[in-house]
């Protein structure tokens, strides 16, 4: 799924599109980390994340308790807006000097694995400095790849349909879990046809959607080392959403790009969108409306392809103190005081003693809250698609045509062929 939530995920992957120089990293293999220590055995390492003031405020509390508890570990903290954080981080990295603990996504993983810059957290687990005990809903499993503990989570979300309440109500829509994708063309009809709105902001560019589209449909967007999909796939998914712009189901992608940074939905220009449950916030503090939090539709009435996940902490591969890295990660995604600062500006806690710990009284976040446990309980929750090195740059591909394409720009075939071609190329570097 916190700050910059109107433009975190639609940006998650565009600053990191550029890849690392190989000869660059690979000048780094005798490299150390920017950690430093002193001669009273004090050691200082550096951590960095995206965000705006209010994470920051809220993380520097939690820092305050960490040093308290080891003193002998100092934190020297960075933050960026998300898009300069990526910037940033690349040219750390490619001068062997990147923060020895930082906010990491599923996105990046193989990429920088690759790259020799993400440090297997595996020994440190063996060694008692971290666990990975005590997590929900299988999310212990989220940084595993290639055998390797490249990321441990610290907040979940998943994908929901946020609806503007009062409009849905009006269309007489009330979605529950198993509603299948025809009910939900037959709700975009209604929502257009009796209150005056497009049902949807429409479907084109939101990845993350198509995926599990695509998994309740056997496939999925990634395999291990590639697309898991078809052109003929996207074509028919992409076709379907033009068609509901056309017909005035899906809100104008015109509009919608003139209201930018503010959403579709908050902006009364559609009753619903598709994002990430702990995006909620979001529509809140933009929009006047009530809003909340409906079940993904399903092909067969049982599959949503849902999947837990949100951002993790990675540590940096030669960093010069992975015990106090992993000490740190380690406090911040068990530590229940830790829950109370954060609340849910990262998503939805990850181990049990911190979703224990923080019990929201807002109706957005309590909301949040009970949409995640009741995906738990109904039993459609799956392990997380695999991500290939490359993936990014098929996100930021996927978002920027699909956006073309829904500004005119391109016709549904070339957009099609373009995606598959710069795919291509990035999934073969």
């Amino acid at each position: 799924m916190q700050q910059g939530r109107n433009v975190e995920r639609r940006t998650i992957l565009k600053a990191a599109g550029a890849s690392l120089a190989v000869a660059g990293l690979g000048a780094t293999a005798t490299a150390c980390g920017g950690g430093s220590g002193s001669g009273d055995g004090t050691v200082t390492i550096r951590y960095s994340w995206w965000g705006a003031e209010d994470r920051a405020e809220r993380i520097n509390k939690t820092i305050a308790l960490f040093e308290k508890k080891y003193p002998k570990i100092k934190v020297k903290t960075d933050f960026q807006p998300y898009t300069d954080f990526w910037k940033k981080f690349n040219t750390q990295a490619s001068g062997g000097n990147p923060p020895d603990v930082f906010q990491n996504a599923i996105g990046f993983l193989r990429k920088y694995d690759a790259k020799n810059v993400l440090l297997d957290l595996s020994e440190q687990v063996k060694a008692g400095n971290l666990s990975m005990d005590g997590f929900r809903a299988g999310l212990e499993k989220f940084g595993e790849i290639d055998g390797k503990l490249l990321g441990v989570p610290v907040g979940s979300n998943s994908m929901a349909l946020v609806i503007d309440k009062p409009v849905y109500t009006r269309a007489g829509v009330k979605p529950e879990q198993g509603w299948t994708w025809d009910d939900f063309d037959d709700a975009m009809t209604r929502i257009r046809d009796r209150t005056g709105r497009a049902g949807d902001s429409g479907m084109y560019g939101v990845m993350y959607l198509y995926d599990l589209y695509l998994r309740q449909n056997g496939k999925a967007f990634f395999t291990e080392d590639g697309l898991g999909f078809s052109e003929a796939d996207l074509t028919a998914w992409w076709t379907k959403a033009e068609k509901g712009v056309k017909s005035g189901l899906f809100a104008d992608p015109k509009k919608v790009a003139q209201i930018k940074p503010k959403s579709a939905l908050s902006a009364e220009l559609a009753g619903s969108e598709f994002t990430w449950d702990n995006f909620t916030v979001r529509y809140t503090s933009e929009g006047k409306s009530e809003y909340g939090l409906a079940p993904i539709p399903t092909t067969d009435g049982k599959r949503t392809g849902q999947y837990l996940g949100s951002l993790m902490l990675s540590g940096y591969k030669r960093t010069q103190h992975p015990k106090e890295v992993a000490q740190f990660i380690d406090f911040m995604v068990h530590d229940p005081e830790v829950a109370k600062i954060m609340g849910y500006d990262r998503g939805v806690p990850t181990t049990q003693a911190q979703y224990d710990a923080y019990r929201p009284t807002d109706p957005v976040n309590k909301a949040i809250a009970a949409y995640e446990q009741s995906l738990v309980d109904a039993g459609v929750l799956e392990t997380i698609t695999p991500h290939p090195n490359g993936a990014d740059i098929c996100e930021t591909a996927f978002l920027r045509i699909a956006e073309e394409m829904a500004l005119g720009e391109r016709s549904v075939d070339d957009a099609v062929k373009q995606f598959f071609t710069e795919s291509k190329t990035a999934l073969a570097g």
